[in-house]
Formats: structure tokens, sequence, C-alpha cells
């Protein structure tokens, strides 16, 4: 590597990982276009516009993230190689807490396109395609505050100066980073699941932390310089003398974090039970959930509304508002259904049945129109509003059927129960 293009990628590590994420995107789409067209007619502007369009989202999304860990495990291996006592030019710092906010903004947004409730334990019924918390509620605060220690250990020991701290105080923050990349381990091995290659993309956060942790304890080790001149009043004491010359030598920091882990994480548990925790809660943390690898509960089945349809999404609303009445069947699925909802789709059946025509129009239009708006409702409260709104022509409904049918109220009851129009028909002979 030429010097200037050494000073551009340890000066701007930002534009540089961006534009070889770019690149790499694009060589990747370009060449899966060109094999999906091998035996095709090609089309030019198809393909030039679909690699133009998706690249900055492969960049983004996929190739970014994997490109920013390895990216990683070579300063890792560039700190481990460095011989020198002195900070390698490669620790750049704020680098390094742009990577980890990343790394942790890419599991959120995995989280939130995965619909994952973390105030919902394994026991409460979800609607829809919504998951259970990965980590038990009750648990969730003393989790918090293990990693807020554990981040507490790490920035002291990444920010500060390690001639300037106390030997066992460097020591005890490197128990805290073990701790820290232990939670991390089997944060990971509990969300990620392994059948879906996407997934994958989960294991990358972990793996940064432990990149950047090893290297914080190596790069800490290397820098450290013992002062042999200054002399303390336990010299003469051979056992105390003794521990002070093994606490001065960094090399030995590693493994002496590692002997104070334990101990470390047992005065941990035993503050969380002086404020009423119990001794297990951080194992509770992950075997009181369930749908995760860890998991120890079974939950109950989801209710199912369909998001596609107006009324059916305004029977998600608050109960004391759109008063759901029972649970029915749509599509082999179970749903809440409430009166609105039963008298919109006794509406459309009689529709279906006396003008098979008008219905497919009609049809035609609420599927155009109708997807678009009620994708976009995404809370009860919208829901009521939704619900409001359909008042007026729920009224209207009830008028027609009333008009039509000689038993409109037994049509309504039968709506979402499983049967079909065929057996209405025998039902009111």
């Amino acid at each position: 590597m030429t010097k200037a293009k050494e000073k551009f990628h340890t000066a701007h590590p930002y534009l540089f990982q961006i534009l070889l994420s770019l690149g790499i995107a694009f060589l990747m789409l370009s060449g899966y276009t060109l094999l999906k067209r091998i035996g095709k007619p090609p089309d030019l502007w198809d393909d030039v516009g679909s690699v133009i369009i998706l690249t900055p989202f492969w960049a983004a999304f996929v190739i970014y993230p994997v490109v920013l860990t390895v990216y990683q495990f070579y300063l890792l291996l560039t700190v481990a190689k460095d011989k020198s006592p002195e900070a390698p030019a490669s620790h750049k710092k704020y680098f390094d807490v742009w990577t980890l906010g990343l790394a942790l903004c890419y599991e959120g947004l995995f989280f939130i396109v995965r619909d994952v409730n973390f105030q919902a334990d394994w026991q409460e019924v979800l609607t829809n395609n919504a998951i259970h918390t990965p980590l038990f509620t009750a648990a969730q605060f003393p989790t918090y505050l293990l990693i807020l220690l554990c981040l507490g250990g790490f920035a002291l020991l990444y920010f500060k100066d390690v001639n300037h701290l106390p030997p066992l105080v460097a020591v005890l923050s490197i128990a805290c980073i073990y701790i820290g990349m232990g939670w991390t381990a089997i944060w990971t091995v509990h969300i990620t699941e392994l059948s879906n290659p996407l997934n994958i993309m989960l294991v990358l956060p972990g793996a940064v932390i432990l990149a950047m942790g090893t290297r914080t304890i190596l790069l800490r080790v290397k820098t450290y310089h013992p002062d042999p001149h200054r002399r303390s009043k336990i010299d003469r004491l051979p056992l105390l003398n003794t521990l002070n010359c093994t606490l001065n030598n960094a090399k030995t920091w590693p493994v002496w974090a590692l002997l104070f882990t334990l101990p470390l994480l047992a005065v941990f548990v035993g503050v969380l039970i002086l404020f009423g925790q119990a001794p297990d809660i951080l194992i509770k943390a992950f075997t009181e959930t369930s749908e995760w690898n860890l998991s120890q509960k079974v939950s109950p089945q989801n209710i199912y509304y369909d998001e596609h349809y107006l009324c059916t999404v305004a029977a998600g609303g608050h109960r004391n508002v759109v008063k759901p009445l029972r649970r029915g069947v749509r599509h082999g699925h179970p749903v809440t259904v409430n009166r609105q909802l039963l008298i919109a789709n006794a509406f459309e059946q009689i529709l279906e049945e006396k003008t098979p025509k008008l219905h497919h129009l009609i049809r035609n239009v609420y599927d155009t129109y109708g997807f678009p708006l009620a994708r976009w409702i995404r809370s009860p409260w919208m829901a009521d509003l939704i619900w409001l709104l359909m008042k007026p022509l729920e009224w209207c409904f009830v008028i027609v059927l009333y008009l039509v049918d000689r038993h409109p109220e037994d049509r309504i009851a039968l709506q979402y129960t499983g049967a079909r129009a065929q057996t209405f028909s025998r039902l009111v002979r």
C-alpha cells in the first residue's frame, strides 16, 4: 500500500468503508443480474435501473455491517502483531464508537422489522406476527444494570490512560469486559436463528464487541509502563510486595481479571438479592421467554387480524371502544371480531350473492386503495379512529341487510365461523 493510500485509509476510515461497501454491492448485484439474464433477452434499462436502485440498500444493510466487522478484526490483528509498547495509529476511538453504535442500531432495526414486543412476556396473547420479548421483563432492569457495569469498565479502560489507573482498577475493568463479552455471546446465541440466512447478520454485533473488547485489553497491556523507581511502604512485606509486583506486570492482568470475574459477578448478584431480586434472575432473563433459542416457555397462539382490511384492523383497537365480541376464523387463522366487522362481511356476502358484478367492481377498488391505507394503521388509537370513521358505513350496511334479508341477524352472527354461503342458505330455509 502506498503512503498516499495508507494515509487516506487511516485518516478517513468512514469514507473508505462506505466506498468499499458501495463497490462490493455494485459488483455483486451486477454479477447476479448478468447470471439472471443468461438465456434471456437483455433489458438494459430494467437491469441498470435495478442495480442502481438496489446498490445503496445492499451496501447499507448487508455489505457495510460485514465490512465493519472484518475491519474490526483487522485492527485486532494489527494490535496483536504490534511489538511496540505505544498505541498503534489504527486505534481510533471515534471510529470504534461509530461502529459499536451502528451495530446496535442494526440490531434494533431487526427487532422493529420482526415486530418484537419487549414489554410482552411469554404468557401474553399477541396479534398477527408479533413476537414476545427475548428478555424476561422482570429481569430487564437487572440486566441493564449489568450491561451498564460492563460498559463502565470498558469505557474506563478504553478512554482513560492506563498509566494513570491503579493496577487493580485496570484488572477489575478487564473483568467487566469479560462479563460483557460473555453476556454478548449468550445474547447472540439466544436471538440468532441460523435456519434463516439473513438472521446470521445478528452475529455481527457480537463479533464487533468481541473484537473491540479483546483489542482494548491487548492495547492496554502493551501501553502500560510500570515505574521501577517508585517504591512503596509494602516493599518490605514479602506477600504484599509479591502481589504488588504481580499486579504491576501488565501481562498478568488478563489472567487476574479472569479470576476476578466470578467474584465480581457474585457481588453484583448479591446486591440484586439485597434489593429483592431472585438469585437466578440473570438466568431467568433468557429462560422465562418463548420463541427464542434459550427459551423454556411455550406462548399461546397469536390472534390474527388481517392488516390489509380496514374493518379487520379496526377490530384491533381498544376494547372499550371497538367492543370485540368473540374469536372468529379468517383464512385458517383465529381473528378477533366485533359487530362492525361482522356487519361489513355480511354486507359483502349479500353483494356477492345478489350483484356479483357490482361486488367484483367494489372489491377491486377496495383492494387497490384499502391496502395502502390499512398498512399505516399500527396502533390501537389509529384503529379506534378507523372504527369511528367506518360507523356511518356500518349503519348503511345494516339498513341494506334488513331490507334484503329475511334473517339479517342470523347472517351477521354466522360471519367468521368458517361456514360458507351455501351453508347459510340451507340454514335459513
